[in-house]
């Protein structure tokens, strides 16, 4: 072998540092969000003040770690839909806009940072809070080409740390549930994430398929073990859009919530005694009201069969 080959062998790809950076996919001046939240962010005082004086990359991570607490793009109860229709009422969030939450601004934030493939890394390996995690995972969803997608989020996909990511509360899921839910829906709360073209989604939808199969084994031997397994559930993500559908009717309070409860009739076994009482109630009335329609007919009856007499004392007074 001669010396100049066994350099070429020795010396460093020249691509290394350009495999480093990443490529962003879709619109690079919006970061593929929706209008109407962008425009919020750019136009919040947050936003043009406070992040504005982070530089670098740790100082944004740390801002996440203390302001972050939930992954949707309004905050709680800013942003009102009741009566509006449309484009104004759905969930593309056009119309209807409110106090835009931190955890877009600094999502957008690390955006204008135009973050490395290692800085990426670092967010979804992330120790210290769940919420950095979440937004590197949302990072790669709004600016990697979907084809590299499931590539990014497969060794997440049974994740079992905890996040809550709705504004209030009460909506805790795992990580990996989480990475499943941006793989295979386009909606996110009142926004929706950049769409997947139709046949990278059916390639996503056969590769978890196939890694489904794969840890089938591995999940019932935990399981028998007793050992900790993921906790997603495929039919959960149906059920939390739903919910989320219904984001606003419970932002209203806990006794409106009580009240659409009371509506709505209440538990079962509530329901049951009442209306037990009530179907008894209407056959009471039903037998009233059949006596009653019997004494009428036969007083109209006897009216009828009654001999009308016109009374002389009568006739003489109109004489």
């Amino acid at each position: 072998m001669s010396e100049t080959e066994e350099y070429n062998q020795q010396k460093p790809a020249k691509t290394s540092k350009q495999h480093n950076v990443l490529p962003i996919w879709g619109n690079e001046q919006t970061m593929n969000l929706n209008p109407l939240i962008l425009a919020n962010i750019q136009g919040s005082s947050y936003f043009k003040v406070h992040l504005f004086k982070l530089k670098t990359y740790h100082e944004v991570v740390d801002e996440i770690y203390y302001q972050v607490k939930h992954l949707e793009p309004w905050e709680r109860g800013s942003r009102k839909t009741a009566g509006q229709t449309g484009m104004c009422g759905g969930v593309r969030g056009v119309g209807a806009g409110g106090i835009v939450s931190t955890a877009f601004c600094l999502l957008y934030k690390l955006y204008t940072l135009r973050l490395t493939r290692k800085q990426v890394n670092g967010l979804l390996q992330h120790s210290d809070s769940p919420y950095i995690r979440a937004l590197g995972f949302m990072y790669v969803r709004y600016t990697q080409p979907p084809a590299d997608l499931f590539d990014w989020y497969v060794d997440y996909l049974d994740d079992d740390e905890e996040v809550d990511p709705r504004a209030g509360g009460g909506g805790t899921t795992t990580m990996g549930a989480l990475v499943r839910q941006m793989l295979i829906k386009l909606d996110w709360f009142s926004t929706l994430f950049p769409r997947i073209p139709v046949p990278i989604q059916k390639q996503i939808e056969q590769k978890l398929a196939d890694h489904n199969r794969q840890m089938a084994p591995t999940n019932q031997t935990a399981n028998y073990r007793g050992g900790g397994t993921s906790n997603y559930n495929p039919g959960r993500t149906d059920g939390d859009r739903r919910e989320h559908d219904d984001r606003d009717k419970r932002d209203y309070g806990d006794g409106d919530r009580d009240r659409y409860a009371k509506d709505r009739g209440g538990r079962r076994e509530d329901r049951e005694p009442r209306d037990r009482e009530r179907d008894r109630d209407r056959r009471e009335r039903d037998v009233r009201d059949r006596h009653r329609d019997r004494s009428r007919d036969r007083h109209i009856e006897r009216s009828r069969d009654r001999p009308r007499h016109r009374s002389r004392s009568r006739d003489r007074r109109y004489r």
